[in-house]
C-alpha cells in the first residue's frame, strides 16, 4: 500500500511523496486502532458488564479489567499486522510500529495474566479452606517471575538480540540482583516454608513478643505478615523473621475448641495443718467432699487398725490434712463444672513451695475458646476458690500491705 501512495501522490507531482504516504499511513493506522478501541471498549465491553454483572466469575473478572487489558492486546496485534501489511519492509517506521506493538502485546498480556491472578485470589477468599493458605505470597512470587520474564523479552525486541544471551549474561548480575530482591526472595522461600509446613495460615492467633504481635493474622504477602492485635492496631512482620525467629501459633488450641486453665494460688504454709473430727463433720457437709472424707476416712481407721496405732498418736497416725482435702475438693469442683472439658487434662497439683508460699495450681480446659467467657469461667472458678478456701482452714499468701501494718500498729498501742 505504501507504493500505491507514493505512485499516487507522484502522478499528482506532489513533493515529499515518500513522507506524506507514511504520514498518511500512519494517521490510518491511529484511526483504525482508536476505532476498535471505541467500539470493543466503550459498546461491547460496556453492554457484556451489564449482561453479566450477577455471575460471580465475570463480575471478579470485570473487576479486575480483565477483558480490558485483552482487549489492549488486540489493539496491538492489530497495529502489528497493520505495519506488515501496508508498509515496506525493511522501512524505519514499519521496524518502529513492529516493536512497539509487541512490546505493548506483552505487556497487555502481562497485565492480564496479573488480572486473572487477582481473581483467582479474590475467588479464593470466599473460600473457608483456601482462605487460610498463604495464597496472596504465591500469587505475588509468580507476578515477580513473570515481571523478570517479560522484562527479558522486551530488551531483547529492543536491542534485537536472542532472550538466550540476556540469560547467559545475567548471571554477572546475579549478586546486584539477589541485594535489589534481597526482602523478596527471603519472603518468597519464607512463604514456601511457611505453607507447605503448615506453620501459618490467614486467620490463626499469632503471638510474636519480639514485634508486639498478638492478634489475628489477616494478610500474608510476599514480604510482609499482617497480624491485626487485640486492640485493633496493626503490626507488620517480615515474612522471613517467621522462619528465622520463634513464635507462637495458637490455632491448635481455637482446633480443639478448648483453651487452658494454668493458674496458681499461693497457699500461707503455716495454716497446713491435720483435720481434727469436728473439721471432718462440718466439711462432710460439702456434698462434692462428702463421699471423698467419708472413703479416706475408712481408709486411714483400716490403716491405723490394722497397725495397732492408736487414733490419739499424733505422730504415728494417718491423718487427713486440710490441704489434702482442699485439693481433692477443688478436683471434684471442676469435674462437677459443666463449663470444663472433662476429656482433656484435669488437675490440681502443688508445685514446688517459694518464698511466697505453696504453689495450688489449677490445670484444666474449657469447652470454650472465646475470650470473654473463657475469662469469665476463669473468674468464676477463682472467686469461689477464694471464698471457699477459709473453710479448710487454709490462709492465702499476700504480701504486706499498709493496711496490715496499720492494723499492726494500732494492736500494739
Amino acid at each position: 500500500m505504501q507504493n500505491y501512495l507514493i505512485d499516487l501522490l507522484k502522478q499528482y507531482n506532489v513533493q515529499f511523496s515518500h513522507y506524506i504516504a507514511l504520514g498518511l499511513i500512519l494517521c490510518l493506522i491511529i484511526f483504525i486502532a482508536f476505532l476498535v478501541y471505541v467500539i470493543v471498549h466503550k459498546i461491547l465491553l460496556k453492554s457484556f458488564s451489564y449482561r453479566y454483572a450477577g455471575n460471580s466469575w465475570c463480575t471478579y473478572l470485570i473487576e479486575h479489567k480483565v477483558f480490558n487489558r485483552l482487549a489492549y492486546a488486540l489493539q496491538g496485534l492489530l497495529v502489528y499486522m497493520q505495519a506488515r501489511l501496508w508498509l515496506n519492509n525493511g522501512e524505519l517506521l514499519q521496524e518502529i510500529l513492529i516493536i512497539a506493538s509487541q512490546i505493548w502485546i506483552l505487556i497487555s498480556i502481562t497485565l492480564s495474566l496479573f488480572a486473572i491472578l487477582d481473581t483467582c485470589l479474590s475467588l479464593s477468599q470466599r473460600n473457608g479452606l483456601v482462605k487460610r493458605l498463604p495464597i496472596r505470597g504465591i500469587i505475588q512470587s509468580i507476578k515477580i517471575i513473570m515481571s523478570i520474564f517479560i522484562t527479558i523479552l522486551a530488551i531483547s525486541l529492543l536491542i534485537n538480540r536472542s532472550p538466550l544471551l540476556l540469560l547467559s549474561g545475567l548471571g554477572a548480575m546475579t549478586a546486584v540482583l539477589m541485594l535489589i530482591f534481597k526482602d523478596p526472595l527471603l519472603g518468597l522461600v519464607a512463604g514456601i516454608q511457611l505453607s507447605a509446613n503448615k506453620m501459618l495460615n490467614v486467620g490463626d492467633w499469632l503471638e510474636m513478643p519480639k514485634y508486639g504481635a498478638d492478634g489475628d493474622v489477616i494478610d500474608i504477602n510476599l514480604t510482609t505478615v499482617k497480624v491485626q492485635n487485640w486492640d485493633k492496631t496493626i503490626t507488620t512482620i517480615p515474612t522471613y523473621a517467621l522462619i528465622s525467629d520463634s513464635f507462637k501459633n495458637w490455632q491448635g488450641m481455637t482446633e480443639s475448641g478448648s483453651r487452658r486453665i494454668k493458674r496458681s494460688i499461693y497457699i500461707d504454709t503455716t495454716s497446713v495443718h491435720f483435720l481434727a473430727t469436728n473439721e471432718c463433720e462440718k466439711l462432710k457437709k460439702l456434698q462434692l467432699i462428702a463421699p471423698y472424707i467419708e472413703d479416706k476416712l475408712a481408709e486411714i481407721t483400716h490403716y491405723n487398725n490394722t497397725n495397732h496405732i492408736s487414733v490419739n498418736d499424733e505422730i504415728n497416725a494417718r491423718r487427713l490434712t486440710n490441704l489434702g482435702t482442699f485439693r481433692a475438693y477443688l478436683e471434684a469442683y471442676l469435674r462437677d463444672n459443666s463449663q470444663i472439658n472433662q476429656n482433656m487434662t484435669l488437675m490440681v497439683r502443688q508445685l514446688s513451695p517459694t518464698e511466697n508460699g505453696l504453689p495450688l495450681e489449677i490445670y484444666a480446659f474449657t469447652n470454650t475458646t472465646q475470650w470473654l467467657v473463657y475469662e469469665n469461667i476463669q473468674a468464676d472458678i477463682f472467686d469461689h476458690i477464694f471464698a471457699i478456701i477459709p473453710e479448710f482452714g487454709l490462709r492465702i499468701h499476700q504480701t504486706p500491705t499498709g493496711y496490715d501494718v496499720a492494723r499492726l500498729s494500732s494492736t500494739l498501742q
